[in-house]
């Protein structure tokens, strides 16, 4: 009896371990079907998420250029206006010195008709002294023509020389003079609204 046993324990054995390899491959196929699924889901999360950076990026980019649009547009406008505004400060500069030529212009008109006056007098009579009365009246209009334009006389003889407003053309012996003085002036010089125009040429004690 206990053989018979035995015997049917042994024939149901294998029936056992057949059931169990097939449940332990139903398993290892079930959690390779479960790796399969959650890598497929993973998949799709991480091609999202770069889509979704891609379309962030896209989105950067085109605010950036949108930007750099508006700035360029704007340099634009402020280069014209410089431009326009350049133009019209040159027009108007020129125009004022147009204007102050034509003032100062008309000015000397009535200096030059007395010139002719004084050199057709000089012509006709041969009168020396009368031609020089003449030029110094010339002379003495151009003189307030000019300094009612700023124009002023460079004081030099007398003065310490000044490399500002002299020009010292030759360095000679001056007795009873300190080195360094003006003796004297070889040609004016002149200030137009205390600028120096010309310096005065000078010779200078040494």
């Amino acid at each position: 009896m206990k053989n018979t046993d035995a015997q049917q324990a042994g024939e149901r054995e294998p029936d056992t371990a057949e059931a169990r390899e097939a449940e332990l491959a139903e398993e290892v196929e079930e959690a390779d079907a479960d790796v399969a699924d959650e890598a497929e889901a993973f998949e799709g999360i991480e091609a999202d998420g770069v889509e979704a950076e891609e379309d962030a990026i896209a989105a950067d980019l085109d605010k950036a250029r949108a930007e750099a649009e508006s700035y360029l547009d704007d340099l634009r406008r402020l280069q014209a206006d410089f431009d326009n505004y350049r133009k019209r400060t040159l027009r108007e500069q020129t125009a004022r010195t147009a204007s102050a030529s034509q003032a100062l212009v008309a000015r000397l008109l009535p200096v030059l008709d007395n010139f002719e006056l004084a050199v057709s007098s000089a012509e006709r009579s041969r009168d020396f002294d009368r031609m020089l009365k003449g030029v110094e009246m010339v002379f003495g209009e151009l003189r307030e023509v000019l300094e009612a334009e700023g124009l002023v006389r460079i004081e030099a003889e007398g003065k310490p020389f000044d490399p500002e407003r002299h020009e010292a053309v030759i360095a000679v012996e001056e007795e009873d003079t300190e080195p360094g003085m003006v003796v004297d002036i070889v040609r004016a010089g002149y200030e137009l609204r205390g600028k120096v125009l010309r310096p005065a040429m000078v010779k200078v004690a040494k």
